[in-house]
């Protein structure tokens, strides 16, 4: 079945980080990939843009199915493969509920952390403006906040919606991403929990962005949210 499976990706990006820990869950190792820079522009490559024209990653395709958008592709690969591997779906009517409302606000953060690391892509020059930045950043961090409060409510030792979910899985890329980029443990203390709790998953582990490992390249551009 996996090998059926074609994935191309870049490194550190959340939404194809949350597809490669969705691979794991399913137990369906063994598939294509391979790792593009997004600094070369290989995601604008020919080899992307037949799998996805939009020239984004990831580039997903399973067998002649083809499932780009990658809470999508977490979906897609949950309902295909119910039976296998770790169930991330769960069967109470509350808890999905809470499941899916985490999945998409997971997308929001996402945004909002992307509006600050990368402003300078997102914003033409001549367009850049101090009030702008500050205002992503206050945006930010009422997201954050916002999180923090979310987290309050989650039992110690606990996940988004009960069990580990395709919540966890969407949420949890955009939860170290930040603090990737020097967000404060101390001034968000139920993130920083919930990221310790799941670091060492085997699923997280196995997908962990191999630049990440190289600590000295850390940045610190969100220190002082």
């Amino acid at each position: 079945m996996a090998k059926s499976m074609t994935l191309l990706w870049g490194a550190g990006s959340p939404p194809c980080w949350r597809v490669m820990i969705t691979l794991e869950e399913k137990k369906l190792q063994g598939y294509k990939h391979k790792l593009l820079s997004f600094e070369k522009e290989d995601h604008k490559s020919q080899e992307v843009l037949q799998i996805n024209p939009r020239g984004q990653l990831p580039a997903f395709k399973h067998g002649d199915d083809i499932i780009n958008e990658s809470v999508g592709a977490c979906l897609y690969l949950e309902n295909q493969f119910k039976s296998q591997g770790n169930k991330l779906i769960p069967d109470s009517p509350p808890q999905q509920a809470l499941m899916y409302q985490r999945m998409m606000e997971g997308l929001t953060l996402t945004e909002k952390l992307n509006l600050v690391v990368f402003y300078d892509l997102y914003a033409p020059e001549g367009e850049r403006h101090d009030s702008a930045v500050k205002r992503n950043k206050d945006n930010l961090v009422a997201e954050l906040q916002r999180w923090e409060g979310y987290l309050e409510n989650v039992a110690a030792g606990s996940y988004l919606a009960g069990a580990f979910s395709l919540a966890d899985v969407v949420a949890f890329p955009n939860i170290a991403y930040p603090f990737r980029y020097g967000l404060s443990i101390g001034r968000y203390p139920k993130l920083a929990k919930y990221y310790s709790l799941l670091k060492d998953r085997p699923s997280i582990k196995t997908t962990w962005p191999p630049q990440w490992y190289q600590i000295a390249q850390r940045s610190e551009i969100l220190k002082d949210l």
